[in-house]
């Protein structure tokens, strides 16, 4: 993985990616507490269920 800052990059769409994909986070885990649905994400290399929590809202 490249350990430079994203939001540095010269493309102004790839420097706005960083945001967007937070932005995408926190919508899907307001849907997935509204449905009470787990999120699944990686940590440390491992798939780890998580069930949401209304201050993930």
């Amino acid at each position: 993985m490249n350990p430079k800052n994203i939001t540095l990059a010269k493309n102004p769409d790839l420097a706005a990616s960083w945001a967007a994909i937070q932005r995408a986070a926190k919508r899907a885990a307001e849907v997935a507490a509204s449905t009470n649905t787990e999120l699944v994400v990686v940590r440390n290399g491992q798939c780890v269920h998580i069930k949401p929590t209304p201050s993930s809202r």
